[in-house]
């Protein structure tokens, strides 16, 4: 969807370019509806290079993943605005020039300069239709009041829909000063937030003085990629706002060992690269407890609480720049050999940060899973707007009791789950009881079947 998106914005402008017989200019696209600005990761065509329909121009870096830009029509890159590792231009905002086979493109570096000193006119063009003049005043004070007036401990008060925007952008609802009834945040008031630009970067600055003056060990800056910047707000925000509250559960995984090894024998013989593992069971386990529990198949969207009716799962994977959750969707309709299928294929797209937005934005539940690192226990933090988070630990072997056994107990495989949830709209006994019918269904592997 993301390319297609790029296709047309790329197709628009380069027809433009087609019926004048001109250079024109090539504007960052938004690859998802939410994207606000983007970085180029690389450029695969040189100033110059010509290139046919269906040819890689460029590669986008979006907060979540990398995208490839194709071109639709036959064309010539005249000249680059934007080089590679530039980041933060806001969508709309022109990075290069484009023009088809003849075309005189001794003007690029001409029209790339007026490109270049229009964009601070384009940022500031939305903002001024809306309320005209006035509203720029408007716009400049509250920036400065949120500096100085923002309310520590009281309560914020924002509509729905501000609310919702501010979550899905990442934006941190008690530095926005409201210009509603009584201060109440709306719409607009999040929609033209800025981040203090030059607080942020006149903070590090501060830091550093210090440290001239102060012995410290050889150190290497990591600049912030778009992917840890988003990671880092969304996440902020979560903690600070949601009600988080944690539950955490023993499972005897011991029937899933077995049945996990009849299947993969069964599947061996068909397939060798077929092969299930412990997290395709827990999956399943988890789209069939909220099946039986979905009021923790939820989201909290400020005036209504959102149920979902299929259970799509967001699987967390490390990738090396960051965290991101590809959605296995409607998993209660899915057996355990597609779910593990499609999970190692998102997996690998997400290593290699070729995901879609459609494959990472949404989900209605997400699964955390670090017991390949030997990790026991641990709590995660809720991804908003979803209501819950499962932690998924190691199993090992435990002692537990047997009465049955003569020495009166037995050692088992146990393994620790612990369950964050937003408690606006899951209450601390509807997430007892999700845990108690997912344990029911990894202990009793075959009611999958059922």
């Amino acid at each position: 969807m993301a390319t297609a998106l790029a296709r047309t914005v790329f197709a628009r402008r380069f027809h433009v370019s087609a019926s004048r017989h001109a250079l024109s200019k090539f504007a960052m696209p938004a690859m998802s509806p939410t994207m606000t600005e983007g970085g180029i990761a690389s450029w695969k065509k040189k100033e110059g290079d010509a290139f046919a329909a269906g040819d890689v121009l460029l590669e986008i870096e979006t907060d979540k993943a990398t995208i490839d830009v194709e071109a639709q029509d036959d064309g010539v890159l005249a000249k680059i605005i934007a080089q590679d590792g530039q980041k933060n231009i806001p969508v709309g905002s022109p990075i290069a020039i484009v023009g088809e086979e003849g075309d005189d493109i001794s003007g690029a570096e001409q029209l790339a300069a007026e490109a270049s000193s229009e964009k601070p006119k384009q940022e500031k063009t939305p903002d001024a239709p809306k309320s005209e003049p006035a509203p720029e005043k408007k716009t400049e004070t509250p920036k400065q009041e949120t500096k100085a007036e923002l309310p520590t401990g009281d309560r914020i008060f924002a509509s729905p829909i501000a609310k919702k925007i501010a979550l899905e952008k990442g934006i941190p609802l008690a530095k926005i000063k409201g210009s509603g009834p009584n201060g109440r945040i709306i719409r607009e008031d999040v929609e033209k937030y800025q981040p203090p630009a030059v607080a942020a970067a006149s903070a590090p600055a501060s830091t550093a003085v210090p440290s001239s003056s102060t012995s410290f060990p050889e150190y290497t800056d990591i600049p912030v990629t778009n992917m840890r910047r988003t990671i880092g707000a969304r996440l902020t925000q979560s903690k600070q706002e949601l009600p988080h509250y944690y539950l955490t559960l023993d499972i005897n995984m011991d029937k899933v060992f077995k049945l996990r090894e009849v299947f993969n024998k069964t599947l061996g013989e068909k397939d060798k690269a077929a092969k299930l593992s412990v997290n395709d069971f827990v999956l399943k386990a988890v789209a069939c407890a909220l099946s039986d529990v979905p009021e923790a198949n939820s989201a909290w969207l400020g005036e209504v609480i959102r149920q979902y009716k299929k259970v799509d799962i967001s699987v967390a994977v490390a990738t090396p720049t960051g965290l991101i959750t590809p959605i296995i969707k409607d998993v209660g309709a899915k057996g355990l050999a597609s779910i593990s299928t499609e999970g190692k294929a998102l997996a690998k797209k997400a290593r290699d940060g070729k995901l879609q937005p459609q494959e990472y934005q949404g989900g209605t539940f997400t699964v955390s899973n670090l017991g390949m690192f030997g990790i026991s226990h641990f709590t995660a933090i809720i991804n908003p707007p979803q209501s819950c988070i499962l932690a998924v630990g190691a199993t090992q072997p435990t002692l537990v009791p047997a009465p049955e056994d003569e020495r009166g107990f037995k050692v088992a495989q146990i393994m620790k789950v612990t369950l964050s949830a937003d408690h606006r709209t899951v209450d601390g006994a509807v997430g007892a009881r999700w845990l108690s019918a997912f344990k029911g269904y990894l202990e009793n592997p075959l009611t999958f079947m059922l």
